[in-house]
């Protein structure tokens, strides 16, 4: 178990095997009616029947919504969906939504928790890497919209966030790949010992050794829990969990939502960062030469795609004037202020510029 500390909306993360189906995981959750299940089209047929024979035992009722899987559904059309549901079966201010899936499901419901009667309980059930160390985590629910990626949505904690570590064994290669961004970015911004060990047992991840799996699951949780403790609605130092988002959302958006994955366009993101880091002395290049190469071994790109060909560098700017972290357009990013410790700050345009120029394949990539 790993703690969240935020007073009375504290709750824990359970991190083993054999965890979702099993009715023991969710006693302490409080009795209700009924509950609804909010999935995707490709988690429902290898779960939801068993986490819906796991709550039936406490609920009298499990419904369960199944939504359109990728980025490009994150929308107002699907998360209606959500509200669909619980509306035609009725379902009161006592329903508990359950999010079984990756990232997309779990912002999803979080976000239709927060608003349906103003807020209802609910639990994260995550069956993807990104989603148990990161998304899942913290509270943060959001859709997409076609100017930004997360830009709408709140801040609402889950009762209980299940990392069940058996349903990584479906996780198809490329998106074990992202997941591992979201690991990775934890070294650089907080415990180099921890990217050191990322770096002697990368292959071991690659291959889902279970016991390497298990610890950076756990140690990605430590470090968020830690984090969001201090700052829940990231007015200071949760910022610094965004490292290579700022570029990689641009990417995101830039491409089209769903053409790269998230953890794929953070792993680029991170490398942008990291030259912009070096560029202002922050780093040296080793440490450059050292994240990228992890980066790579992952199985992530290392390269930002074009966002345009006519001015690619003007292209990534204005999508990343509208980050959530600008501030009356000034663009800020999460630098690497010495390994191990992260910064949030504005840049030079022209650095900017030209790290785009430095870190873009001079082709169109796809994924």
């Amino acid at each position: 178990m790993v703690a969240i500390d935020l007073a009375e909306r504290s709750y824990h993360i359970a991190i083993r095997g054999s965890l979702f189906d099993n009715p023991l995981s969710y006693v302490e959750l409080p009795n209700a009616q009924s509950a609804l299940i909010v999935t995707n089209t490709t988690v429902a047929p290898l779960y939801a029947e068993r986490l819906q024979r796991a709550l039936s035992g406490k609920y009298v009722q499990v419904h369960t919504v199944e939504l359109p899987d990728g980025e490009a559904f994150k929308t107002w059309e699907n998360l209606n969906l959500i509200f669909d549901a619980l509306l035609a079966n009725a379902c009161d201010r006592k329903t508990v939504l359950f999010a079984l899936g990756g990232g997309v499901v779990g912002d999803m419901t979080g976000f239709a928790a927060a608003s349906y009667m103003r807020g209802v309980p609910f639990v994260q059930v995550p069956t993807t890497l990104l989603a148990q160390v990161d998304s899942s985590v913290g509270g943060k629910t959001a859709i997409n919209h076609p100017l930004g990626k997360n830009m709408i949505g709140a801040f609402y904690q889950p009762l209980k966030v299940i990392c069940d570590l058996d349903t990584l064994v479906t996780l198809p290669d490329r998106e074990l790949s992202a997941g591992l961004a979201e690991v990775i970015k934890y070294g650089p911004i907080n415990d180099m010992e921890f990217f050191a060990w990322l770096e002697v047992n990368m292959d071991a991840l690659v291959a889902r050794a279970p016991s390497a799996l298990a610890h950076v699951v756990r140690r990605s949780c430590e470090i968020k829990a830690w984090v969001v403790g201090q700052d829940e609605r990231e007015s200071g130092v949760r910022a610094i969990l965004n490292f290579g988002h700022t570029f990689g959302h641009a990417v995101e958006a830039g491409m089209g939502y769903g053409q790269w994955l998230h953890g794929e366009a953070v792993g680029c993101g991170m490398v942008m960062a990291a030259q912009l880091s070096h560029r202002l002395g922050l780093v040296d290049s080793l440490f450059v030469a050292r994240l990228t190469e992890l980066i790579a071994r992952a199985g992530l790109p290392v390269k930002g795609p074009v966002l345009s060909s006519d001015d690619n560098a003007e292209r990534y700017l204005e999508l990343m004037r509208v980050d959530k972290k600008a501030e009356a357009g000034d663009i800020k990013f999460v630098l690497i202020d010495g390994p191990g410790r992260a910064v949030v700050r504005s840049a030079p345009e022209a650095m900017v510029r030209d790290v785009i120029d430095h870190c873009c394949s001079k082709t169109l990539l796809k994924i």
